[in-house]
């Protein structure tokens, strides 16, 4: 395995990497920051073991670096730097050795390193396998785009924003976002903004100081300086009033909060996740977004499938709602679905997506008569025949074209641009299509 050794005393290095030469590993030495960061850029490295203080690019940010790549770091440093040592650790650094150390024990620490960095990449291709990845289960292709997202951008401070149907998992996603993110040991804070008036919302968010209104009593930080660190999501950004969305702009903006009745702003250090199920594009058109929010949190987008486009996710997400149940309710008589009723899961349409389908499991367990969960006992109605977007009834060509393209736009969650490029047409053109009056 590749150990790459880094020091500014090149000498150092070099009898460092000659050491674990003579004990069975591809060691290379290197004295600057800047070459090790290609070394790892160009994949080229196993293991990192680095000095931390260097001229050029320090041990710190070779950690983050490696943390990225993921490659195991070891930092060494000397006795009076045990404070920086530690802060490696809290970036990601797998261990820390305090010169003058013993080649033997770096030798440890480095087989250490590369059996738990085998055993986390052997768990990650199995997870993979079964279609498991950051806890999010993902057989479908849709769902493995999602993911594939999620692994790039995940190491960034990019503000993110989660669109999709009620019930698809945004939250999930956003957690996702977070574990795999160096802000992982830090917390994940979670507001719904549809949930609270606007007086308390701002409150929630941004804190309030003692007496600033009826009923504080006392200092309360606030979710973004509650989070310091780590992520907040905004679920259901969309239903933010106007007026408190100009406040979380400044918030993005400056990375400061006032909070309420305060009269200084506070620094706070959060990624931003926004989560919203509505068409944000056309919220701005109708007033009730502001564009310049919208630009701030959709830096990078995600679009969240239905359920009923990913119907290869039906089945694991059934076993894994069975085993939660079956836990909560142990006494219990369902244990297993017949055919049938596997058969009707896999057909339903899902309008409540993914949620829908762990009440509709659970409720399954609960109600079976027999360990075997039968179809009846799954609470299920049979939705009403979807009617076709034409209708049935011979019409104009015109008006066939306008029930079609606003089939469309529903279909895709009333995203013009993306209804626009599926249809294979401009906006302008589906705009035409749609207008009643033509």
């Amino acid at each position: 395995m590749r150990v790459t050794v880094v020091d500014d005393k090149l000498a150092m290095a070099e009898t460092l990497a000659d050491g674990l030469g003579d004990h069975g590993f591809t060691a290379t030495a290197i004295g600057s920051g800047r070459a090790a960061l290609d070394a790892l850029a160009e994949g080229r490295v196993d293991v990192l073991v680095t000095d931390l203080r260097m001229p050029d690019i320090d041990g710190l940010a070779l950690v983050e670096a490696a943390r990225t790549a993921d490659v195991p770091a070891i930092v060494m440093t000397a006795y009076g730097a045990i404070d920086s040592a530690i802060e490696s650790i809290r970036k990601g650094a797998y261990h820390y050795l305090t010169k003058p150390f013993k080649l033997d024990e770096l030798v440890i620490f480095v087989r250490r390193a590369l059996d738990e960095r085998a055993l986390r990449r052997e768990a990650a291709e199995l997870r993979k396998t079964l279609g498991i990845h950051h806890g999010v289960i993902a057989r479908s292709a849709g769902m493995q785009r999602v993911l594939e997202i999620v692994d790039r951008i995940a190491a960034t401070d990019v503000s993110v924003l989660l669109a999709g149907e009620t019930g698809t998992g945004k939250t999930l996603i956003a957690r996702a976002i977070h574990t795999a993110s160096p802000r992982a040991a830090a917390p994940f804070v979670a507001i719904n903004c549809a949930a609270l008036p606007e007086a308390l919302l701002e409150s929630e968010l941004f804190g309030h100081v003692k007496g600033a209104f009826t009923g504080a009593t006392a200092d309360h930080p606030g979710l973004f300086a509650s989070a310091a660190g780590g992520t907040v999501l905004l679920d259901e950004i969309g239903e933010m009033p106007i007026g408190l969305q100009a406040k979380l702009l400044r918030v993005i903006e400056t990375n400061c909060v006032r909070p309420v009745g305060a009269t200084r702003e506070r620094t706070i250090d959060v990624r931003v996740i926004a989560a919203t199920h509505r068409d944000l594009r056309r919220a701005v058109a109708a007033g009730t977004f502001r564009e310049d929010l919208l630009y701030r949190l959709d830096v990078v987008a995600i679009e969240v499938p239905p359920l009923r486009h990913r119907r290869d996710d039906i089945s694991p997400l059934v076993d894994n709602f069975l085993d939660a149940a079956r836990r909560r309710h142990p006494t219990a008589v369902g244990q297993t679905l017949s055919r049938g009723a596997m058969t009707r899961l896999l057909d339903h349409p899902w309008p409540g997506n993914v949620r829908e389908l762990a009440h509709v499991v659970e409720r399954g367990v609960l109600l079976a008569k027999d360990a075997e969960i039968a179809e009846s006992d799954l609470g299920l109605v049979t939705p009403p025949r979807e009617d076709v977007p034409w209708g049935h009834d011979v019409m104009p060509m015109i008006e066939l074209q306008r029930r079609y393209a606003r089939w469309a736009l529903d279909q895709l969650g009333g995203h013009k641009t993306r209804t626009a490029e599926r249809l294979d047409v401009d906006v302008k053109t589906l705009n035409r299509w749609l207008d009643p009056d033509r």
